[in-house]
C-alpha cells in the first residue's frame, strides 16, 4: 500500500535559509553559559548551586512552555509566532547581559521561552514546507547547524569575555547578533502567502494527543535521548576524571563525542532516504548508546571506543527524535500538537536526568550506579524508538471554537493501525 501523495511544494532556498537561521538560535545563547559560570560566580558572588540553577532554567522553561505553543500558533499563525519569538529572543539575550543578577535570570527565562517556541514550531515549518522524502535531510541539516553554532558559542565565549570591554556581560550578548540575523530572514516570510498560518476563527486545531500511545512513544524517545545527551555533556568529563583521564584530555573527548554525533547526523539521510519505517534504526541507535555507556563502565581503557559509540548513537537518535515529530503527524496543526507534547515531556526528563544522576553519584560516591541506570534507560529508549519508528500516524482529536459549533466526536482509538493511505 502506497503512502498518500503529498501536496507540499518544492523547497525554496529562501525557506531553507530561514529554517537554518532559526535552528542556529536554538542552542547558541545557552551553550556558552556553562563556560562563563565561573566568571559569573566570581563577579557576582553567585553560589555554585545558583549557577547550576542558571543552567537548569532553560530546560524547565522548555518543558513548561511547549504544551501551549500549539494553541497560540493556531490563533496567530506559525510565521507570526516565529517572528515574535525571535524578537523576544533578542530582547531576552540583551536583558540577560545587563549588570544585574535579576536581569541575568529574567533574561534567561525570556530567551528560554522564545527558544521553546522555536523548538516546537520548527517541525511544523518543516512539515508544511519540506517534501516528505526530504524531511530527514532537512532535519539533519538543521541539527548540524544547531550543533555547530552551539559548539562555536561554547568555544568563543571565554575568549570574548577576555577581549571585550564588558567581559562576561558582552560575551553573553553576542548571541543577539545571530537572533537578529534570523529575524531578518523571517520577516520577509510575513509578506508571503502563509500556508502555515493555521486555521482562523471558526476552524479547528489539533489537541495535544495525551491519549495516544504512539505520541507517548515519540515523547519518551525524545526525552530519553535528551537525557543521555545532556547527561554526557554534564558529567562525561567528571566520569573520565575518576578513571584517570586528565582534565584537558577529558575536555577533548567531550569535543570528540559531539563531533561524531554531528557527523553521524549529517550522514543519516543517506541511510533513510525513501524509508518511512525507522523501527530498527531507532532501536539499533539506542542500543549503540547503551553499549557506549557499558564500555565506559566495564572497559574504561577504551575511552575512545565508548565516546565513538555514544556519538554514533546520539547523532542518529537526535535526528530521528526531531523527525518523528513531523512524520508521525497528519498535518501542520497535528505536528505542532505532537511536537509540543514530545518536547514538554522530553525536556522535563532531560532536566531531571543529570540532576538525579549527580545526586546518585554524591550518595554512593561512585559513577557505577549512575552508568548502570544510563544503560537501563538507553535500553528503554530502544523500546520507545522501535514503537515511535513505525510507519504510523497519531490519530488527532480536533478542537472546534465555540463560535463554530460543537466539538467533533472523538475517533475510536488513540492512533491509526497504519496511516490510512490511498492508492495512487
Amino acid at each position: 500500500m502506497k503512502r498518500t501523495a503529498t501536496t507540499t511544494p518544492a523547497l525554496s532556498a529562501g525557506v531553507l535559509i530561514a529554517i537554518l537561521l532559526l535552528a542556529a538560535n536554538l542552542r547558541a545563547t545557552l551553550t556558552g553559559v556553562g563556560t562563563l559560570v565561573p566568571a559569573i560566580e566570581a563577579d557576582t558572588g553567585l553560589t555554585a548551586s545558583a549557577g547550576g540553577v542558571l543552567n537548569t532554567v532553560p530546560l524547565l522553561m522548555f518543558a513548561v512552555t511547549s504544551p501551549f505553543v500549539g494553541r497560540v500558533s493556531h490563533r496567530t499563525g506559525t510565521t507570526r509566532l516565529v517572528v515574535a519569538a525571535l524578537a523576544v529572543l533578542v530582547l531576552g539575550t540583551v536583558i540577560r547581559s545587563l549588570p544585574s543578577i535579576a536581569c541575568l535570570f529574567a533574561g534567561t527565562v525570556l530567551l528560554s521561552v522564545a527558544i521553546a517556541v522555536g523548538n516546537v514550531l520548527l517541525p511544523t515549518v518543516i512539515r508544511v514546507h519540506v517534501p516528505a522524502d526530504r524531511v530527514h535531510t532537512v532535519s539533519a541539516l538543521y541539527v548540524t547547524v544547531m550543533g555547530l553554532v552551539a559548539a562555536l558559542s561554547s568555544g568563543i565565549s571565554v575568549p570574548l569575555a577576555k577581549v571585550l570591554p564588558g567581559t562576561w556581560h558582552s560575551a553573553l550578548a553576542w548571541g543577539a547578533i545571530v537572533a537578529l540575523a534570523a529575524l531578518a530572514g523571517w520577516l520577509p516570510r510575513l509578506r508571503e502567502d502563509r500556508r502555515d498560518s493555521g486555521v482562523r476563527s471558526g476552524g479547528t486545531h489539533a489537541r495535544t494527543p495525551w491519549r495516544s500511545w504512539l505520541a507517548w512513544q515519540v515523547s519518551f524517545f525524545m526525552g530519553l535521548q535528551s537525557l543521555g545527551f545532556y547527561t554526557a555533556i554534564a558529567w562525561l568529563p567528571s566520569i573520565l576524571g575518576t578513571q584517570g583521564v586528565s582534565t584537558t584530555a577529558a575536555g577533548w573527548m567531550l569535543f570528540y563525542y559531539q563531533v561524531v554525533a554531528l557527523l553521524t547526523g549529517m550522514v543519516l539521510p543517506l541511510l533513510t532516504r525513501g524509508r518511512h519505517d525507522q523501527r530498527f534504526l531507532a532501536a539499533a541507535a539506542s542500543a549503540t548508546v547503551a553499549t557506549g555507556f557499558a564500555v565506559l563502565l566495564f572497559l574504561p581503557a577504551l575511552t575512545v571506543v565508548a565516546c565513538t559509540l555514544l556519538g554514533l548513537g546520539t547523532g542518529v537518535c537526535l535526528v530521528l527524535a526531531l523527525s518523528f515529530q513531523s512524520q508521525r503527524a497528519t498535518g501542520a496543526s497535528e505536528t505542532t500538537a505532537l511536537a509540543g507534547m514530545a518536547q514538554s515531556v522530553g525536556y522535563l526528563v532531560a532536566a531531571a536526568g543529570p540532576l538525579l544522576l549527580g545526586v546518585l553519584h554524591d550518595t554512593t560516591g561512585s559513577w557505577t550506579p549512575a552508568l548502570l541506570v544510563l544503560i537501563g534507560l538507553s535500553s528503554a529508549m530502544a523500546v520507545a524508538g522501535y514503537g515511535a519508528g513505525r510507519d504510523r500516524h497519531v490519530r488527532s482529536v480536533l478542537r472546534t471554537p465555540r463560535s463554530a459549533g460543537r466539538t467533533p466526536p472523538r475517533a475510536n482509538g488513540s492512533e491509526t493501525a497504519f496511516a490510512r493511505s490511498s492508492r495512487s
